[in-house]
């Protein structure tokens, strides 16, 4: 092998496979500046310095502003800026991505429309997404901290030729810290992080170190330990009694380069959440805007999450037919329990998903353009419970059938064309094949512990294709990208096997010959790059074929009282929308950004949920309404500091489906009214080593929700943040 070592600052044609940890860089370099622009925040949505690398895009390296999709890039140094306490909070100023909020410790982001298992979430290339992912909202991407993390690259719309099954509205992967001090001899850096808000009544503490050995071998360790208390909401909402949780954090990874262009990575991360409310559905809610206070005397989620992989990396591949290989195995384990306390019942329910993962990537330069190609395979293994006090026995299964496995099989081949100096296709096709077997499913809703037992298997198999294409109308400065994208998202454990309670009164039960899911986007959208401005338009409509979506049985669970619902593929449709971001730096000091968003979606759905049917066309649950954002930077001369206000609005949110309408304890009658909210941050670098942030969030003390969530956004909120490197 032969190999590069990329600089701190990627320049084009630069950049590591998918998962590939950032570049390694010596303590003499020095860091990134530029004389105008802070390399700190991404002000134009479309990159820092100059134009960054990403990967997951075309799962090859390439400049954001020549690649063929719309991208969202954000840096480590914009999520200290800004104080994130989530990873999904991180994308809140994103446009077409509504961030939802079930509780503090539940966030679900919204993306062109579609959450949950619509989206697909990787950590450094490996699937967070597995087979017990549920509709609508969940948990799962906060219980990735968001302090191990070095950058955020999402991919907007299906990506499911590269990544497979639930790469639907998009495609986030989040790239994990790594050694950075490489260097002759031994070296060490440090740092501590501590933040504290009062309207969260919050307190983070976030220690790491990275170590190094000469040019050949590092390691970087990060602990974080997060105390929340319960949160502040605005004016006539004031304090949320129990809504706050704990959380522990660690994250380690290790390198050893075989040479300047070959490196083994080995990675282990642990996230520990307890007590986490489901706070809209407990007796300590409140009403808001006339939503329906909840019954439960508790509602909590203790998450439990581990991931390990071991990958290799390798460039500049002499004497083979690539040039290029990325591979990789991985054993990712999540465990989640629910205390629920019901009336007289005290409920304990969860699951434990342990998932094998195998990843193959390669690339070949040939004739007719740069081919990527590889395959990957996951295996679940699941298991699940459900008991409750009121009742002799343990339930034959929990959220989903127990003794369960579930594998997923994908080849892709994917090949970049130049078809002209300014002209560039990207051409790509995906089979995947996937099987699910679940030992243990209740037969019969209304007889959970002692009724008949049934077994379930089932097999699908998918081919989806796109064609991407982006023209530069003038080199370096405006680029039109667009083309065609099918996604597709494989029937899970939770489609087939499910028997929970969800939304308002609802009761979800296992169905049987279901098919995949299929959707064509189609997009066109325009980059513009200049000295002084810049940004991006996209407009984007969606085909919707076969949505797996919950249909009425005509039955009511005679102990719950409950509607039974059974999921069917009956959701045909579309979803379109805009979103357009920009900005523009009028002087050497001051830079003004903003973004809009805007999206409409009509699929077909059931108008009362006891006749089935009662089919009509409806719009998706939880639509995001009309969002912008506009904000104004100012940075010193020396770079030192920097102070940003910022004003995010949203309009009101009355495109409800039948979903929302139903969903009484997060979704007031008629939607959720429009709000603007008001903040301002700022800090400063005192020394090399100690670096300020300081923040007033909801300046105005606004009090409200984002659309569709379960809890009110925090009220003014007064955070600081100290960064000490040592």
């Amino acid at each position: 092998f032969t190999l590069f070592s990329l600089p701190v600052v990627a320049q084009e044609g630069a950049g590591t496979a998918p998962g590939v940890p950032p570049p390694r860089q010596t303590p003499d370099t020095p860091p990134p500046t530029d004389p105008v622009v802070d390399p700190r925040i991404d002000v134009t949505g479309s990159g820092t310095v100059d134009d960054p690398i990403v990967i997951t895009a075309s799962r090859t390296s390439q400049p954001v502003f020549r690649s063929p999709f719309t991208i969202e890039y954000i840096g480590e140094e914009e999520i200290q800026d800004r104080s994130y306490r989530s990873l999904s909070e991180a994308l809140t100023y994103t446009p077409g991505v509504m961030v939802q909020r079930t509780g503090p410790g539940q966030s679900s982001p919204f993306m062109r429309g579609f959450t949950g298992f619509r989206t697909l979430f990787l950590i450094d290339g490996v699937r967070l997404n597995n087979s017990v992912f549920r509709e609508g909202p969940n948990q799962y991407w906060s219980t990735v901290d968001i302090h191990s993390i070095e950058r955020l690259e999402l991919v907007k719309g299906p990506s499911s030729v590269l990544y497979g099954s639930d790469a639907i509205g998009g495609t986030l992967n989040a790239i994990t810290k790594s050694p950075h001090t490489y260097g002759a001899g031994t070296n060490v850096a440090s740092s501590v992080y501590y933040r504290v808000s009062s309207a969260e009544r919050s307190n983070t503490i976030h220690a790491e170190t990275s170590l190094t050995v000469d040019e050949t071998f590092g390691f970087h360790i990060g602990v974080t330990g997060q105390w929340f208390g319960d949160t502040r909401g605005g004016h006539g909402t004031g304090k949320m009694n129990d809504s706050g949780y704990d959380e522990w954090d660690a994250d380690f990874k290790g390198e050893y380069f075989f040479n300047p262009d070959a490196r083994l990575v080995f990675a282990y991360q642990r996230v520990q959440q307890n007590n986490v409310p489901r706070w809209h559905s407990t007796t300590s809610s409140k009403s808001f805007e006339g939503t329906t206070p909840g019954t439960d005397v508790q509602r909590d989620l203790d998450q439990n999450r581990e991931l390990f992989y071991l990958q290799l990396h390798a460039e500049n591949v002499e004497g083979m037919f690539f040039d290029k290989v990325s591979t990789g195995i991985s054993w990712h384990e999540q465990d989640e329990v629910e205390h629920r306390i019901v009336g007289a019942s005290d409920r304990r329910a969860g699951f434990d998903v342990g998932t094998f993962g195998f990843f193959l990537h390669m690339e070949t330069p040939t004739a007719i353009g740069r081919l990527a190609y590889g395959v990957e395979y996951y295996r679940d293994n699941v298991n699940s419970f459900e008991r409750r006090s009121n009742v002799a026995g343990d339930f034959i299964q929990g959220p989903v059938g127990a003794d369960a496995s579930y594998d997923i099989l994908g080849i892709y081949l994917q090949d970049t064309i130049p078809l002209a100096e300014r002209f560039d296709l990207v051409l790509g096709g995906r089979y995947t094949y996937a099987s699910l077997d679940a030992g243990r499913v209740i037969g019969d809703p209304t007889q959970p512990v002692n009724g008949p037992v049934i077994s379930l298997d089932d097999e699908y198999s998918a081919f989806v294709a796109s064609a991407r294409a982006i023209y530069a109308i003038v080199p370096d400065k405006v680029n039109i990208f667009g083309g065609v994208s099918q996604g597709f998202r494989a029937p899970n454990l939770s489609d087939v096997s499910s028997n929970r309670t969800s939304g308002s009164g609802v009761l979800e039960i296992p169905a049987l010959g279901l098919d995949p899911e299929y959707y064509i986007s189609f997009e066109l959208g325009v980059k513009i790059r200049e000295d002084n401005w810049g940004g991006q338009i996209a407009y984007y409509y969606t085909i919707v074929d076969d949505m797996i979506i919950r249909a009425p049985t005509g039955e009511i669970d005679g102990g719950s009282g409950n509607q039974i619902v059974q999921s069917t593929n009956s959701g045909d449709g579309f979803i379109h929308g805009v979103e357009l971001e920009g900005w523009w730096r009028f002087h050497q000091n001051f830079t003004i950004f903003s973004n809009v968003a805007w999206i409409e979606s009509r699929v077909d759905a059931f108008s009362d949920l006891t006749d089935p049917n009662s089919g009509f066309e409806d719009t998706l649950t939880r639509t995001m309404p009309l969002t912008g954002m506009i904000g104004l930077r100012f940075d010193s001369t020396d770079r030192k500091w920097w102070v940003e206000g910022l004003v995010q609005y949203a309009d009101n949110a009355n495109m409800l489906s039948l979903a929302d309408t139903g969903d009484t304890q997060r979704i007031p009658p008629g939607g959720h009214k429009s709000y603007g909210v008001a903040s301002i941050r700022g800090g400063i670098r005192i020394t090399d080593d100690v670096t300020i942030t300081a923040a007033v969030e909801n300046i105005t003390n606004e009090d409200y929700r984002v659309h569709g969530s379960g809890i009110n956004q925090p009220g003014r909120n007064f955070i600081l943040g100290v960064e000490i490197k040592f």
